[in-house]
């Protein structure tokens, strides 16, 4: 896993705990390892999705995700217990070589529960959200990765209709609300990037 390396060197400088994987299955199975008796909050994810990870841990956890909503409750419900969860996952829309996680949100439930209010928060990649430092990673969170959702979520922006990059629009129906960035790891939890030899998400 030679590709990961120095962004593993540089998160560990930061303070990340940090796991590779070459596949999937491979990711899926440690994770479900790992967590167990527990709450469980998820953020909105296509990498999440792909993995299967909702109903893997599911039979062995108390889980909630807005993507997932039970009979007789709201999106709104299920958002404010998963960001009390005991555990965290999401994914990431741009991770540099550097070390900087970069997500961005229109919600903002998903960067909210990222920051804080957990025993532990998970961050899993696939190869594809790799840019070469902080700039790219950016560039990357508005011009691809926000672009493809605003798109899948049949939303009416530029962005959604050109497909090409950000046009920082002023659109009620824009998903891009706040940015978050971890420089290092945050002092209230601890944290693990799962990085995963795949293309995952957007």
């Amino acid at each position: 896993m030679a590709q990961f390396d120095v962004v593993k060197k540089n998160l560990e400088n930061r303070g990340f705990a940090v796991s590779c994987f070459a596949t999937s299955a491979e990711a899926v199975a440690y994770l479900d390892s790992q967590i167990d008796g527990k709450t469980v909050g998820f953020g909105g994810s296509m990498t999440l999705e792909a993995l299967g990870l909702y109903e893997k841990l599911g039979t062995h956890n108390l889980m909630y995700w807005h993507q997932r909503i039970p009979e007789g409750k709201t999106g709104n419900e299920i958002k404010a217990v998963a960001n009390g969860a005991q555990i965290y996952m999401s994914s990431i829309n741009g991770l540099a070589e550097t070390g900087e996680i970069i997500n961005i949100d229109g919600n903002c439930n998903r960067v909210a529960a990222i920051l804080y209010g957990h025993e532990k928060v998970y961050l899993v990649a696939g190869q594809n959200k790799l840019a070469k430092d902080y700039d790219a990673a950016l560039w990357r969170a508005r011009n691809i990765a926000a672009p493809l959702n605003t798109k899948r979520l049949n939303r009416k922006t530029p962005c959604a209709i050109k497909g090409d990059k950000c046009y920082d629009c002023r659109s009620p129906e824009r998903i891009c609300a706040a940015l978050s960035v971890l420089w290092t790891k945050p002092s209230s939890c601890d944290y693990e990037i799962i990085l995963i030899e795949e293309n995952l998400g957007f």
